[in-house]
């Protein structure tokens, strides 16, 4: 009797931690969908305005900033992963009609998207792809399955390097960055899932070992943030085409692309162990890169401490979910488990805020970054460190939701 008794405290213990984990996750939704109630405008800072060219002629960055109109864009498809992963775990119908309620300002009744422009090739237009898969599945409107169908059309035609590889956009040629892989392949996977389009999970698969080919460290196993095979770009290494640093959000975006893609490749298909097999590289590279203290991690990966490097959130919170989700899977050992504790009460300590009226907010995220452009990022430590921060990020949260509720399944395993 006493042993059953202590069973029966135990289960409930382990059910109010994991009820915390998912709190978060709502009350983080909830901090979104008050902030942007109709619309998603990405707030962006003047020098990324610069960079997207959305200063109009005439106007300041802060004239730009005020009359920005909502654009489709990638940020608004990481967020809204999170509600479809919230909806698909309590059955709440809200995050389904918010998030119907956010794409439809961009879907028209044919099926075409406002703002999108093929041409651009541009590989952060494919992501919120994804949340057209979902509400297609969900309404059965075939405006949604007519518009990402639009979107696998680009990828059909994205430019490619010699290798194979796609460019990240039709602006930066020959260059494949490790933020791309996330862009374009999980939609890239669900889409050919849901439409018998297997002869396209070798491509995914190559985009993969390609960008880990050319990117992998050998002393660290890290990978770096960009590849130009051309190796034309000021920033590349004139031997290796790769970018100087390590960049933490590149990985994470690396990183989570690896478990979602492998959620649509189906169970006996032969090349599902490659990709498994980088998953664990990764994995074991970047535990030795833990803060010792706080088990997050760093704006520049390798750089713990050095001056203005910081522990950032969007990152952090990227690598739980990927490794919790491994975890949950099977992918990895469960000899990680400690690893990704850690790293998960870290994350809650140093970036979740409550406010004095009970509002969550995610905090110390870098605003974004990347290479080349206008003005030029050279991909230098100092480049990555001064990039600004920003509260409440969009790229931030929707990883984080997403890293409780794996989290919550780790917990409920125990």
């Amino acid at each position: 009797m006493q042993l059953k008794y202590k069973i029966t405290l135990l289960s409930i213990l382990i059910n109010a931690v994991a009820i915390a984990q998912t709190n978060y996750a709502i009350k983080l939704a909830e901090t979104i969908m008050d902030t942007y109630k109709d619309s998603m405008v990405v707030k962006k800072f003047a020098n990324h305005l610069q960079q997207d060219n959305l200063i109009p002629k005439g106007q300041t960055a802060e004239q730009a900033q005020q009359n920005r109109p909502a654009v489709w864009n990638y940020e608004m498809g990481v967020v809204l992963m999170g509600f479809e992963k919230l909806s698909l775990l309590n059955g709440e119908k809200k995050y389904l009609a918010y998030t119907k309620n956010i794409i439809d300002h961009f879907i028209t009744a044919d099926g075409s998207i406002r703002t999108y422009e093929l041409e651009e090739y541009n590989s952060d237009n494919i992501p919120t792809g994804r949340q057209l898969l979902y509400l297609y599945k969900s309404t059965g409107e075939e405006k949604y399955k007519i518009a990402a169908a639009l979107l696998y059309k680009q990828l059909t035609w994205q430019p490619r390097n010699k290798a194979g590889g796609y460019w990240h956009k039709l602006k930066y040629p020959t260059q494949m960055w490790l933020d791309g892989l996330y862009m374009m392949e999980p939609f890239a996977a669900e889409y050919a899932a849901m439409f018998g389009d297997t002869k396209k999970f070798d491509d995914i698969v190559n985009q993969f070992i390609l960008m880990e080919k050319h990117s992998r460290d050998d002393k660290t196993g890290l990978l770096y943030h960009g590849w130009d095979e051309s190796r034309l770009q000021r920033w590349a290494n004139p031997k290796t085409g790769l970018s100087p640093e390590f960049w933490s959000r590149a990985m994470g975006w690396y990183m989570m692309a690896l478990v979602d893609v492998l959620d649509y490749l189906p169970a006996k298909y032969q090349r599902r162990a490659e990709l498994v097999n980088i998953l664990n590289r990764l994995t074991t590279a970047l535990v030795k890169f833990q803060d010792a203290k706080e088990g997050v991690w760093w704006q520049v990966t390798d750089k713990a401490n050095q001056p203005l490097n910081y522990l950032e959130s969007s990152a952090s919170a990227m690598f739980v979910y990927a490794m919790a989700k491994a975890l949950n899977k099977k992918y990895i050992s469960k000899n990680f488990l400690p690893a990704v504790t850690r790293a998960y009460n870290g994350v809650v300590k140093n970036f979740v805020q409550t406010d004095a009226a009970g509002n969550v907010h995610y905090l110390h995220a870098v605003a974004g970054a990347g290479l080349g452009g206008t003005p030029y990022r050279d991909g230098s430590y100092d480049y990555y460190v001064n990039e600004p921060k920003r509260d409440d990020d969009l790229k931030a949260i929707g990883p984080f939701v997403q890293a409780c509720i794996e989290y919550e399944g780790l917990i409920k395993k125990k």
